[in-house]
Parts: C-alpha cells; sequence; structure tokens
C-alpha cells in the first residue's frame, strides 16, 4: 500500500531542491498561468461564472488576478484556475497532456488568503503541486486519458492539495490526509472539451484541493489507501498503472522539466500543422489555396478534428481551423479564435479545402502539409519539432513576450509590472500581497 505520509514527506523534503534549472522553470510555469489567468479574467465566460459564484457561494475577500470583484477562498481559487485555462494557451506536460499550472496557481491563492507566505514558499508550493500531479498523471498515462477522462480534472485536486497544504504549513501527515481527501474530489471528461466546462475542470481542481487542504488542517480524515486501495483513486481511474513513474526518484528527476508553453491559443496536437500553415502562408505569396492535406498524428483527428466550428472555443479544437487561419492570415494568434473570425464565410472556405490524413509514423510534435494553388503549382512544408516543444521551447524573450501581450489585455499599462512580479516572486515577503498586486482596482 502507498503511505500517503510518506509520499507528503517526499514532498516536503523534495521541496528543498527547487533550486537552479528546477527553480527557473518553476518560475517560466508561474509567469505563463500568470499571464493566462489575467488575459481571460475580463471574459464573458468568465464573468458567466463569477456572476454564478456570487449567487451560490459564500462572499469574501479575495482578489482574483486581473479582476476588481472578491470571493472566497474556493470561488477565488475557481475563477483563476478557470480563467488561467480558459483560451487554452497555459502550460502543457507533453507525455500526458496535462495543464498542470492553473490548478495550483488557483489553489495558491486561496490559501495565501487563510494563511500568508512568502513569495519563496509560494514558488516552492507551486513547483511541488505541479510536480505531484504530473507524477500522479505519468503514473496512470495513457490508460487514464484513452478512457476518456480529461486528466487535468482529474489529477489536478491532487496538484492543488499539495500546493495548499505546503502553504497552510501542513505536516506530512496532514499532509497526506488531504491528498486522501482530495482522491475523492477529481472529476472531467473529454466530452467537454470545446465547452466552457473544459476550463471548469482546472476551476474546480483548485477549489478541491484548497478545501481538502482546509479540512485536513481541521483534522479531516481519509482512508488511508486512498490512492491505491481496491476501490480507490487508480483503481477507478486507471486501467494499466506504473506505479515507479509516482514513487522513485524524487529529488533526481523533475517531470516539471518537461513542461512546456505554448505559443498558440488552442489544442496543442495543432501546433505543428499551425506552424506550417504560418510558414506556407509566406511561401504563397498571394496565390489561391484549393486544396491542402496534413499529414500528422492520428491523436491530431481524434483530439481536434472538428471539420465545422461554430464559435472559439469550439474552433480551439479544430486543427483545420487553425491550418486555415494559418494559411489565410500568417500569424496565428488569439483573434484567430475569436467567435466573428471563426463564423467568417472567409475562414470557414478555406477550412473546408483542409484535410487531414493521420499517420502513425509522424510524431506528435511534426506534422507535413501540402497545398495545391490555383496556378497548378504544389507547396508544402514539414515540421520537425513545432515551436514550443520540448525539442523547440520557447525562449524566455517569447514567454516573456506572451505574458506582456496577455496582461495587456486586462491589466493594460501594467503589463511589465506584473511580468516583473511574477519573475522576482522569490523576493516577495507577502504572497498574499503579492496576488493582490496583480488584482484590477476598483475604479480600473
Amino acid at each position: 500500500m502507498i503511505s500517503l505520509t510518506d509520499l507528503a514527506s517526499e514532498v516536503v523534503s523534495t521541496a528543498a531542491g527547487v533550486e537552479g534549472a528546477v527553480r527557473a522553470e518553476a518560475v517560466r510555469a508561474l509567469l505563463n498561468v500568470v499571464g493566462t489567468a489575467i488575459g481571460a479574467a475580463g471574459a464573458e465566460e468568465t464573468d458567466r461564472l463569477a456572476a454564478g459564484l456570487r449567487r451560490t457561494a459564500a462572499p469574501g475577500e479575495v482578489p482574483v488576478p486581473g479582476r476588481a470583484d472578491t470571493f472566497g477562498p474556493p470561488s477565488a481559487a475557481l475563477l483563476t484556475a478557470f480563467a488561467a485555462h480558459l483560451d487554452d494557451y497555459d502550460d502543457t506536460h507533453l507525455a500526458t497532456v496535462v495543464h498542470p499550472g492553473a490548478s495550483v496557481l488557483g489553489a495558491a491563492l486561496g490559501a495565501t488568503a487563510v494563511r500568508d507566505a512568502t513569495g519563496d514558499q509560494l514558488l516552492r508550493a507551486i513547483a511541488m503541486g505541479i510536480e505531484l500531479q504530473l507524477r500522479v498523471a505519468v503514473a496512470m498515462s495513457p490508460s487514464h486519458y484513452d478512457a476518456g477522462w480529461h486528466i487535468t480534472g482529474t489529477v489536478g485536486p491532487l496538484g492543488a492539495a499539495t500546493t495548499a497544504s505546503m502553504l497552510l504549513g501542513l505536516d506530512a501527515e496532514a499532509m497526506g490526509r488531504a491528498l486522501g481527501v482530495a482522491t475523492s474530489m477529481t472529476l472531467g471528461h473529454r466530452e467537454g472539451f470545446g465547452t466552457m466546462n473544459k476550463p471548469l475542470h482546472p476551476g474546480k481542481a483548485a477549489a478541491n484541493g484548497l478545501v481538502a487542504a482546509v479540512a485536513a488542517r481541521r483534522g479531516l480524515t481519509a482512508s488511508p489507501s486512498a490512492l491505491d486501495g481496491p476501490r480507490g483513486y487508480f483503481a477507478v481511474l486507471a486501467p494499466s498503472l506504473d506505479l515507479s513513474l509516482l514513487l522513485d526518484d524524487w529529488g533526481s528527476r523533475w517531470e516539471l522539466l518537461s513542461n512546456t508553453y505554448k505559443p498558440y491559443p488552442c489544442g496543442i496536437v495543432s501546433h505543428p500543422a499551425i506552424e506550417a500553415a504560418e510558414e506556407l502562408h509566406r511561401a504563397i505569396g498571394g496565390r489561391e489555396v484549393q486544396r491542402a492535406e496534413l499529414r500528422c498524428h492520428p491523436l491530431v483527428v481524434e483530439l481536434t478534428g472538428n471539420t465545422a466550428p461554430t464559435n472559439g472555443l469550439e474552433a480551439r479544437f479544430s486543427t483545420v481551423h487553425g491550418v486555415a487561419c494559418g494559411l489565410l492570415d500568417g500569424p496565428v494568434d488569439l483573434h484567430s479564435y475569436e467567435d466573428e473570425h471563426v463564423r467568417s464565410e472567409r475562414v470557414a472556405a478555406m477550412r473546408s479545402r483542409v484535410v487531414l490524413t493521420p499517420d502513425p509514423d509522424i510524431a506528435r510534435a511534426a506534422a507535413r502539409l501540402e497545398v495545391q494553388l490555383s496556378d497548378g503549382s504544389t507547396e508544402s512544408v514539414e515540421i520537425a519539432h513545432a515551436r514550443g516543444s520540448l525539442d523547440a521551447p520557447l525562449s524566455d524573450e517569447r514567454l516573456d513576450q506572451k505574458a506582456l501581450a496577455l496582461i495587456e489585455r486586462t491589466l493594460p499599462g501594467r503589463e511589465k509590472e506584473v511580468v516583473e512580479a511574477a519573475r522576482t516572486v522569490s523576493d516577495a515577503g507577502s504572497a498574499r500581497g503579492w496576488f493582490a498586486a496583480m488584482a484590477k482596482g476598483e475604479n480600473a
């Protein structure tokens, strides 16, 4: 049986190793998810959720990044993580397709409202929340995801509980109980992709992990075999399992170092195709595309095979849409996924000319796109390693540019200040104050 207390002890002791390259990657993860959370904080979908929370949840004074209103800790956690994942622009662990940053950011906000911490403690807690959930994810991948679960929602509560437990000052025994409670608070299936329900998964993961930690702090118990008992978390959720990937090599193997950051706001399996389309846009030089064939990994068709999206959320799971925008417009960005752009006749016509051809010999981060043009000629581009992949990671400069553009949407004039705050989070004396500085003033 897995001892939850021993697992929590590994987390606590390993937190001291968040230094050097690991610390640098934790900062990158934090910066990226702060950017995506603030960037979508004022979106219509986020406002709808906020309105619902104001009517159904306890009020509070916790400021949400990018917003002027305040909420109780669980609602603030939920709303922050929802916004962080709304544009599908947050971090992605390619081996498991987990988006780990949103849930731990939301849980950290809620936890620091209950008990303040330093910026250094905040960074370590976020790093370990990401690491724990990614280790759980690799242990049960790919069988868990293949069964239809949205893994971000199902491992997120455990990562969120880890982050919140550390910030609340729980010892290993209490953190173990928090993890046990969190195993019963998982949620999310892939049928929700392309709808507002998808970002709700990390939102609820953040809130649930926070509640698990707060409840454990007050003595709430869970089954000691909650993870690996005969009717426990793994038995229910994972048809096949490799526990060594969860339990072994703490402090020497870091899944956090395999986290990646998106250059495009959509499902990550579409990225090689979009990059190829952007390159072909330049080669085409205004000639009309008659047909475009994309040879891609089969997962592209499975996850992002929507050929007729009707809004931006659906288009994020439409590779043909991303290709169409790249061929027509060149750079693919947030504008490409605005509802009006998705519904335009010009884009719809180009989508209809794009054909997806799955090929198991093509890697997930690769694609080959060939277009037939109106003058009878053909052009093609092959992408071996898409931007943002482990083989072609976003540079610090590109990541800063992405965060600046996102934050500027919601907090114009403050984007440089927020990016600098994220880059220097370890210097903050108060994590609570650090979060409060990212809220939108009442009169803004």
